[in-house]
């Protein structure tokens, strides 16, 4: 199944279901995006396994609002920060989920 999906023409949004999604910056080089898109996702996936272990859901969440954050989609939004603080958001995202 299918969603429709659509961008504002700002394109600092994206429009799903009714519900607009801030969209990750478009500044991230590919590999940077590649890593945040892989931690967001092994911790997707940590939040659904640790059903039933508090602390361990916990956990997880806060990795998923780490990578979004380094994404762009949460926190300050990308477009009101300059180049510096765009790379100093998604290298303090990085380096925290590295470890």
């Amino acid at each position: 199944m299918s969603r429709e999906v659509e961008r504002t023409a700002d394109g600092r949004w994206v429009v799903a279901d009714g519900r607009r999604w801030r969209t990750a910056d478009p500044a991230l080089p590919d590999d940077v995006r590649a890593r945040l898109l892989h931690h967001l996702g092994v911790a997707r996936s940590a939040v659904r396994t640790s059903r039933g272990d508090d602390d361990a859901v916990a956990a997880a969440r806060a990795r998923v609002q780490l990578a979004k954050t380094g994404l762009g989609e949460r926190g300050p939004a990308w477009w009101d920060q300059d180049d510096a603080e765009r790379r100093a958001r998604w290298e303090t995202a990085l380096r925290t989920l590295d470890t």
